[in-house]
């Protein structure tokens, strides 16, 4: 990034304050003066407008005059006939036409009036994004205006933590970090800040609880990053409508620990620190997707910055509604590419009066699979069912984090929810088909200690493979993909042995319930380029099986080459249109989902193996 020109401290800015002057004041324009800044008084700015103005008329008067001069002469030394005025008004207005009529033809209406956009046809981003020093010291000037210099930093700590993670997959580059990180309270605060972005064409991106994989939140255009954590209230319960308003850095799990005191809870349950912000941006879903559904059956309407600032809201509260497009789901897995989330109005629903939970190990995936395929096809109305494999089942064992030792073998995970009897009569149907499917354990909580006991385990997952970092050099990759039901037995055996071929520590977890599994994997940089391949073959895999590249993580930055395989490329081009429509200078997280502008040939990467099955159908 260009080195900043220094910027003065508000100091000035707040004498002024001080001084009681009118707030205009702040906003006078700003001049350059050698390595410092001047500001003109209202006076001097008022006095500067109006010799401005009056060198503006006189220069127009001459000219006027001249003009008039010159008529004058040219008429009295070549007098021209009616005939002649008539002719060349005629002529002159024919030549017009016709040029106009060249143009028009040369015009590309055909480009225009398309119902999508190819990346080859988009616009140039390096007309729209103004990242220049100058620019960026007015912005921060314009939002310490907005939110006060305490909600607005430059500090480089803060501007690293906001474009990246250790546990994201992507590798966040040197130049792709925000230039300033700004802390709103307030939809109004949000709005300001986007009038501001969009007249100067500042890139934006959205940061909440920054637990997101695939690159989501890096800042590859620069720009300014807009952190939510200071609107993480629980605007309004309605208990007797199901429903709750919250700001987007609300946490899923302060959330529910809030409603249980209620009798109710939100479902979606995705990583620990996600929130609802980001859970909107990616459409996630958690280990109750089976039962309850994702991200998307849970939301009822939105509020939205777009991206010039125009505050929309959705939709009302009602559970159903026919009323215009349904933008709500429009927004829902956006990641932040079409507007800024700032309120949601969320479904609730009522805990369980009683739950338990049963483990069970297999002799092989296959067998385990099978099971669940069992279970689901008798339409056991289980409200969870988790899949580890072995490999994970003896990270478990080895990370201690549990009160047991477990058994090493593909394990099935079921959590049971509703009145007491309904609860043991799912059990009781279960542990019957597992047994058919040669199941070698089955223990079920007879307690509500039991069974935060047995379920533990799962929630272990992540942290158990990361506690097998050989040192501080080691990474963790955390991918999922979905695939139909009857195919997750093909795709997980094959994903595991591609693996062990490659001699990496990878884990398989599975919402095997609804097709999606997780693979984490632990590598270093030597093994980056093994790891990288054993994913994307994973993804393609997944799509040949006529599954998707992500069930619940978000498509980002990671996996975007792998969406034109998967939808086919009209279908991918249909999205870029539409972010077009509403962010027309493409400063919302920019580079997300599908590309913006074509890449240079030596930074394109190409990870499918083959045409995509459903382009080759639909041709």
């Amino acid at each position: 990034m260009a080195k900043q020109v220094p910027v003065p401290s508000l100091a000035l800015l707040r004498s002024l304050r001080s001084a009681e002057l009118p707030r205009q004041c702040l906003r006078a324009p700003v001049q350059s003066c050698g390595r410092g800044m001047k500001i003109r008084t209202p006076e001097e700015d008022v006095e500067h407008k109006k010799s401005f103005r009056a060198q503006l008329y006189e220069s127009m008067a001459d000219r006027v005059n001249r003009e008039r001069a010159e008529e004058t002469r040219y008429r009295d030394s070549e007098p021209m006939t009616a005939f002649g005025k008539n002719f060349s008004i005629a002529f002159t207005t024919a030549s017009i036409a016709f040029l106009a009529w060249l143009a028009g033809g040369s015009m590309p209406y055909e480009k225009n009036l398309k119902s999508t956009l190819s990346v080859d046809e988009a616009e140039p981003l390096s007309r729209t994004n103004y990242n220049t020093p100058i620019n960026l010291q007015n912005a921060w000037i314009d939002l310490c205006l907005i939110l006060g210099e305490g909600n607005v930093s430059e500090a480089e700590d803060e501007r690293i933590s906001h474009s990246g993670s250790d546990w994201s997959s992507y590798v966040t580059q040197k130049d792709e970090l925000p230039s300033i990180v700004v802390y709103p309270s307030t939809t109004e605060d949000v709005s300001k800040i986007m009038k501001m972005c969009h007249r100067r064409y500042l890139p934006v991106t959205a940061y909440s609880g920054g637990t997101s994989l695939e690159g989501h939140f890096a800042a590859t255009r620069g720009g300014i990053c807009i952190d939510f954590s200071k609107m993480d209230k629980i605007l309004q319960l309605h208990k007797e409508d199901l429903d709750v308003e919250v700001q987007p850095a609300v946490g899923w799990e302060q959330l529910n620990e809030e409603l249980g005191q209620h009798g109710l809870f939100f479902p979606p349950d995705p990583g620990p620190g996600a929130m609802i912000g980001g859970m909107v941006g990616t459409g996630c879903s958690g280990t109750n997707a089976y039962r309850y559904g994702t991200m998307k059956e849970w939301v009822l309407n939105l509020t939205v910055v777009l991206v010039d600032g125009t505050i929309i809201k959705t939709r009302r509260r009602p559970r159903k509604s026919s009323a215009g497009y349904d933008l709500t789901r429009t927004f829902i897995g956006s990641e932040g590419t079409l507007g800024l989330v700032t309120e949601a109005t969320l479904k609730l629903t009522v805990k369980p009066k009683s739950e338990s939970v049963a483990v069970m190990s297999f002799g092989s995936i296959r067998d385990a699979a099978k099971c669940v395929s069992k279970v689901v096809g008798e339409g056991v109305p289980i409200a969870a069912v988790e899949l580890l494999d072995d490999k994970q089942m003896e990270c478990i064992n080895d990370a201690g984090s549990t009160s047991r030792q477990w058994k090493v073998a593909p394990t099935l995970f079921f959590k049971f929810g509703g009145t007491p009897n309904a609860v043991k009569e799912q059990i009781d149907i279960v542990k019957r088909l597992a047994k058919t499917q040669g199941s070698k354990s089955f223990d079920f909580a007879k307690n509500k200690d039991e069974a935060d006991e047995l379920w533990s385990a799962r929630k272990e997952a992540l942290w158990s493979v990361m506690a097998k970092r050989r040192d501080d050099s080691d990474h963790v990759w955390t991918t999922d993909v979905a695939v139909p039901i009857s195919r997750l037995p093909d795709i997980v055996e094959e994903t595991k042995a591609d693996m062990t071929k490659n001699g990496i520590l990878g884990t398989i977890v599975g919402h095997v319930g609804d097709g999606n599994f997780h693979a984490i994997i632990l590598f270093n940089d030597k093994e980056r380029k093994t790891v990288e391949d054993v994913v994307h073959r994973m993804v393609d895999r997944a799509i040949e099986m006529d599954g998707t590249a992500t069930g619940e993580h978000g498509v980002g930055i990671v996996k975007r080459d792998h969406l034109p395989h998967e939808l086919g490329q009209s279908t991918v081009d249909a999205m870029r249109k539409l972010k077009w429509a509403f962010d027309p200078l493409c400063l919302l997280n920019c580079d997300k989902i599908f590309r913006a502008e074509k890449p240079k040939k030596d930074k394109a990467k190409q990870w499918m193996q083959g045409d995509s099955l459903l382009a080759k159908s639909t041709e």
